[in-house]
């Protein structure tokens, strides 16, 4: 086994600690990204030692990881609520405000996040910010017309990217591109999105608010709880 990173190592204990809040019964959304990876694999152990869930994944490959460590599945044809939602970001900000959407996911990562009675948010310490803004805003578009969309997004004072994977261009799983938007800061995030799903062409923004709950952060020391009695900084 390759020996891991120190950020993965972090990662990896921030994932397991998720899986704490799980408890018997509950039907979870499984968020996307390389720390929830971790929280699935310890998740299937619980599923082999007898806990009883159901998730519902947020992406392809979520799914296919659920079912490589034997995480049962379900969609939203059978539930309506989720228990508890755990996913990871790109961002965070000391109002618990994220950009998330790095991996391509964040429309049915909102989706999913926003059925959830309770959000936990996991990641490592250098996804906490003083602002928002430094990784490029994800923005999900339709593929019909997407060069009007950028044209109206660098209105709102952005510099659009077509995100390309492998020297072609990303099509999300719901069949849309994504454009990186570099605005270098964002200090109103909910007005900003309102503004962005204003525009003809856009579908959703990576910008997630008023959603988390709490935050599972690694460090060196081991995992810290973030919450809203217990703030960032």
């Amino acid at each position: 086994m390759d020996l891991l990173s120190d950020v993965d190592l972090k990662k990896k204990a921030v994932g397991e600690k998720a899986v704490e809040d799980i408890q018997d019964g509950m039907t979870i959304g499984l968020g996307s990204g390389s720390t929830v990876y971790w929280m699935l694999k310890r998740l299937g152990e619980k599923v082999q030692e007898g806990i009883k869930v159901s998730g519902v994944p947020s992406s392809v490959r979520t799914e296919n990881w659920a079912k490589e460590f034997g995480v049962p599945l379900t969609d939203f044809s059978e539930v309506n609520r989720l228990d508890l939602a755990i996913d990871g970001a790109d961002e965070i900000d000391p109002n618990f405000n994220l950009i998330k959407g790095g991996g391509g996911s964040l429309l049915r990562e909102k989706i999913v996040n926003q059925a959830a009675d309770r959000f936990v948010v996991v990641a490592d310490e250098s996804k906490l910010v003083e602002e928002l803004g430094a990784f490029p805003l994800p923005i999900e578009v339709v593929q019909f017309g997407w060069e009007l969309t950028a044209k109206h997004l660098e209105s709102l004072g952005c510099n659009p990217e077509l995100r390309k994977k492998d020297g072609d261009v990303f099509v999300t799983n719901n069949q849309n591109y994504i454009l990186d938007c570099q605005f270098n800061s964002i200090t109103e995030p909910e007005k900003l999105h309102e503004e962005i799903k204003s525009l003809v062409g856009v579908v959703e923004t990576g910008l997630f608010f008023n959603m988390t709950n709490q935050v599972l952060i690694g460090e060196e020391q081991g995992v810290k709880v973030l919450s809203r009695d217990n703030p960032i900084g």
